[in-house]
């Protein structure tokens, strides 16, 4: 069965991406007045557009700017910001920094994975939430905190976790 799933992943994950957002991407490259130094814009457009950037997309804006995929690559693995998997709806982000782990994170991460049914850095079934762990969200005085989408729950408790996924039916 989770060889099935896997399988399935990666079937979904082949799929041709939609021509016309392709080309909402390209006509946005063309409107731009110089492609140097805007590598970084390119890419967040191209998420917003297709909410991932998977290879295909990646080569897609390399060849656009002349440059190599692995340069492409090489941004949107350093910036936490850019994703190359689809995500979830809502996008769980939870803070590993020092406060908040001392504060207890470990025990939320366990609880927001059991009510989940995934693991942290994995998008449920439904494409509802996707769960992700952040270095630091600079609010430590709130530990432990998790931000859903761009809401921040702080102070947060274990038992806290089904009211709050209760907000995102």
């Amino acid at each position: 069965m989770a060889e099935d799933l896997k399988e399935q992943e990666r079937n979904d994950l082949e799929k041709p991406l939609p021509k016309e957002k392709y080309q909402e991407l390209e006509a946005y490259i063309d409107d731009l007045p110089s492609l140097e130094g805007r590598l970084i814009q390119i890419l967040h457009k191209a998420q917003q557009i297709f909410g991932y950037l998977p290879r295909d997309i990646q080569l897609f804006v390399a060849r656009r700017l002349g440059i190599s995929g692995a340069k492409v690559n090489g941004v949107i693995t350093f910036y936490s910001y850019f994703t190359q998997e689809p995500r979830g709806e809502h996008t769980i982000n939870v803070c590993t920094g020092t406060a908040c782990f001392v504060k207890g994170i470990g025990k939320i991460i366990e609880e927001l994975e059991s009510q989940l049914n995934i693991k942290l850095g994995k998008t449920t079934e439904d494409m509802k939430f996707t769960l992700k762990d952040v270095r630091c969200v600079g609010a430590c005085g709130l530990a432990p905190l998790i931000v859903v989408d761009e809401k921040v729950y702080g102070r947060v408790k274990p038992e806290d976790v089904e009211k709050i996924m209760s907000e995102y039916p």
